[in-house]
């Protein structure tokens, strides 16, 4: 699919601006019936420069920047993490950030579309895959070094813009209920590593929500509606450090650290810290699990959401290194949202 010439979509996009001038670029695209990607491109409300290279040339070079705002998001949970781009490892089809502030896991194989993005006066870096969807976004801020960030849009900078074309990204089929329940379990029970998870859901060829039915519930179970909102009441009262996970896919943005400014907005719960910020739309939770995990250093925990379709919005941990033992505060916690005792 090509994209609507420039000029067009500029006309529909500007009209529709001056009838909703708070409505979101995301939001705008969608109303459009285009993707975020095109009105990007197009300078639909913004002003951009594509990048030029690859996004592991791209991202490689992404430290010199100094402190920035990362954000990453699905259709229900938007993350935000302030914080430097260190220990950056990007030259293959993964790459990580392992920084103590900013830490990602990134997909890079549908990775197609970077630009330099002025919006408001506000500068930023945007990713999109091929099918026009933001992957991962990066924001200038006070703290950001501005000579820095201009060096690196224009060495990045491509004298033409390339034509956005959209193309589909085929959906992963996966069975909702696997064909050998007890011996998911009994490989579920031998996991040895958190990341060995998805290999299994793999190798059965089942959905996360399928395998989490199937597991039997001293391994997962669902939880009330509102365990989200009492799990980080409590880890903010106690301090308790958390993980939270936010993926689409080409990207998953981490948080390590105590919350502590919680407020609803509307169907949004939020996350209001200085340096970090999760967004999360409450009406789109369909089901809550606590889900266990067996590994080297112990038993790992885990509280789950998905949305009715059965698409994973968020992962929240008990913060913790490899080589360390869960926190018994989240255990704790984790096992006080649940009607059944959990695998000890």
């Amino acid at each position: 699919m090509t994209a609507p010439s420039d000029a067009s979509l500029q006309a529909r996009n500007a009209q529709l601006q001056q009838d909703e001038p708070k409505l979101r670029i995301r939001d705008r695209a969608l109303r459009l019936g285009v993707t975020e990607a095109e009105l990007v491109a197009a300078d639909c409300g913004v002003a951009s420069t594509a990048l030029a290279g690859s996004a592991q040339e791209i991202f490689s070079a992404l430290g010199v920047l100094g402190p920035v705002m990362a954000l990453s998001r699905n259709d229900w949970a938007v993350h935000e993490r302030h914080g430097s781009y260190v220990d950056i490892q990007a030259t293959g089809p993964v790459g990580i950030v392992l920084g103590p502030d900013i830490d990602l896991r990134m997909f890079f194989g549908s990775w197609k579309y970077f630009y330099a993005v002025v919006e408001n006066g506000r500068h930023s870096l945007q990713f999109f895959d091929k099918a026009g969807m933001a992957v991962h976004k990066i924001y200038r801020t006070e703290q950001t070094d501005a000579a820095a960030w201009d060096a690196f849009v224009a060495r990045f900078g491509a004298a033409q813009k390339p034509a956005v074309v959209i193309e589909a990204i085929a959906a992963t089929v996966e069975a909702d209920t696997p064909s050998d329940a007890p011996a998911l379990r009994a490989h579920w029970l031998a996991l040895k590593d958190t990341h060995d998870f998805f290999v299994m859901l793999r190798q059965f060829q089942v959905s996360r929500l399928g395998a989490l039915r199937a597991a039997g519930d001293d391994l997962a179970q669902p939880v009330e509606a509102d365990a989200v909102e009492r799990m980080l009441a409590q880890a903010a009262e106690t301090a308790l450090p958390i993980m939270c996970f936010v993926a689409n896919r080409g990207i998953v943005q981490i948080h390590t650290g105590p919350v502590r400014k919680l407020l609803r907005t509307g169907p949004w719960f939020n996350v209001l810290d200085e340096t970090f910020n999760l967004h999360l739309n409450t009406e789109a939770v369909a089901s809550s699990w606590v889900v266990r995990k067996p590994t080297t250093d112990g038993w790992v925990t885990s509280l789950e959401l998905y949305t009715e379709g059965g698409e994973l919005i968020v992962q929240f941990f008990g913060a913790r290194k490899p080589g360390q033992p869960e926190l018994a505060g989240w255990s704790e916690l984790l096992q006080s949202l649940c009607p059944q005792t959990l695998a000890a």
